[in-house]
């Protein structure tokens, strides 16, 4: 019998109920593995009304009771990683090295809101008047959603959730419907943890799903991560619900390379960044801007690099590369390659006719690699999501700059030199949101802040770091005046309020 994926609300599994559901399958071999329940409007509505419920007394909740329960549930995570890695590498297809990788970025998070005492404290000035103090203090919205993609399945739920409930609010994750069951297990260790039921809900669904969130009174707040048009239309229509949203969008991310940099180190960055995770990453590198005097060299060393990476299940242990997610989105990707000479760009690596024996029906496709490739070609223009670096090329910094700075994206970027003049230069200079120097993959670490700029962001606040405390909680002043008995009456005053 099909396997089914069912969905997590009140502390419990509910099974779905409006009799809709989604194939999931093993991107290695193609085959449906299991079928995810997908919710109707009033089941999300259960879920709202369980985190409501939740919420009045998990948002008045000891810091010291928070704090204690995110202890627990970090050492689950950690005794449980691999399990967890293991149902990402099953249903999302990326190696499981690769999987391992993504639980322990999301720890960090969970690390950072286990010292939610540190991040929540408010200020407090004395005497700014007579007798007078004043306090800025920090309070939990109420329920929360979080709406996340399927290419980190456990990593982008927790960078939401763990920091939303450590900060006293409840949470509703609406995880990707292509790979939901790590989702499932994130919230069923939370509760062995401890947590009470009602302040972590999964809900499985679509767009059904995703409207009832956005459209829902209940629901303070809305965090995502996924593509720029689908970033754009959850903050277009949350914003008009009234709610507070952070979208995080879609990205084409540059790695500009100058010709004091150490080439062999280049290389290395560009195919770990571009071909990681088959390329399904928001800050894969998409994009070399290679100087002109170094074009060619660099190129040949990422095509020999390239060449060697060994393609397969995410189970086989020498595997580097696993599958795409979807046949669809392979078909897609491929597009791009077998196109991409009619566009004038020079195909190094075409990797559309690759396939794995014994998996014939997985959605495979190998590394393509695309030089001298215009900025006005369907390969540079949009986010392919998939193995195919584009190179382009450039005659001084200046130029690369411009091209850079002329992106719709600024998520990511990077420059390798050894010019500290150049780099800091770089830093100030470029427009996007993450910079790296000498670092193709510029994530940051828990405890700052994750977030790009122009259509990679909509919204005010980053994701986690102090922008994260930020965007789930809001700010409370309070003035206080305690008049000692032996004061006189002042009398009645009509001027406005001053200092004194």
């Amino acid at each position: 019998m099909t396997k089914h994926i069912h969905h997590w609300i009140g502390g419990k599994t509910v099974e779905g109920a409006s009799g809709n559901w989604s194939p999931v399958t093993d991107p290695a071999t193609g085959a449906v593995t299991a079928e995810v329940a997908l919710a109707s409007t009033e089941e999300v509505g259960a879920a709202v009304a369980a985190a409501k419920e939740a919420f009045t007394t998990w948002g008045t909740s000891s810091l010291a009771q928070r704090t204690a329960i995110l202890f627990r549930y970090r050492a689950l995570l950690d005794a449980r990683r691999d399990d967890i890695a293991a149902l990402i590498t099953a249903e999302h297809g990326k190696v499981h090295s690769d999987a391992l990788g993504e639980v322990a970025r999301g720890l960090e998070v969970v690390e950072l809101a286990c010292g939610i005492t540190t991040q929540i404290k408010g200020e407090l000035s004395t005497q700014v008047s007579n007798r007078i103090d004043v306090a800025s203090i920090r309070q939990p919205l109420g329920v929360v959603a979080g709406i996340t993609p399927f290419n980190f399945p456990a990593m982008v739920p927790m960078w939401m959730f763990p920091l939303a409930i450590a900060c006293g609010n409840t949470f509703i994750l609406k995880p990707s419907e292509k790979d939901p069951s790590s989702a499932n297990l994130l919230a069923e260790l939370a509760s062995e943890a401890g947590l009470p039921d009602g302040v972590l809900n999964v809900v499985h669904g679509d767009k059904v799903a995703v409207d009832a969130l956005l459209e829902h009174p209940d629901v303070s707040a809305v965090s995502f991560v996924g593509s720029t048009p689908i970033a754009r239309y959850i903050h277009t229509t949350a914003s008009a619900n009234g709610k507070r949203v952070q979208a995080l969008g879609g990205a084409k991310n540059h790695m500009l390379v100058l010709p004091d940099a150490d080439l062999d180190a280049a290389a290395d960055a560009a195919v770990s960044a571009a071909y990681g995770s088959a390329g399904e990453r928001c800050m894969a590198i998409s994009a070399v801007v290679a100087l002109d005097s170094i074009a060619d060299e660099l190129v040949e060393k990422i095509r020999e690099r390239a060449e060697k990476i060994k393609i397969g299940p995410g189970t086989d242990p020498t595997s580097e590369m696993g599958p795409l997610i979807t046949k669809v989105h392979r078909d897609k990707v491929a597009s791009y390659v077998t196109g991409a000479a009619a566009q004038g760009a020079e195909v190094v690596l075409d990797g559309t006719g690759f396939t794995v024996d014994g998996f014939e029906d997985g959605h495979w496709i190998g590394i393509s690699l695309l030089d001298k490739v215009s900025t006005d070609s369907d390969a540079y223009r949009d986010e392919i999501f998939g193995p195919v670096l584009c190179v382009l090329r450039a005659e001084t910094y200046e130029e690369g700059m411009a091209l850079i700075n002329a992106s719709q994206y600024g998520n990511g970027t990077a420059v390798f030199t050894r010019d500290g003049g150049a780099a800091r230069r770089f830093q100030l200079e470029v427009q996007a949101g993450m910079v790296g120097v000498n670092v193709p993959v510029p994530v940051p670490v828990g405890y700052h802040s994750f977030g790009g700029w122009k259509d990679s962001l909509f919204g005010d606040h980053h994701i986690y770091g102090n922008d994260g405390v930020h965007f789930y909680t809001r700010g409370k002043v309070v003035t206080t005046r305690w008049p000692d008995p032996a004061d006189t009456p002042t009398g009645v005053d009509l001027g406005f309020p001053q200092n004194h």
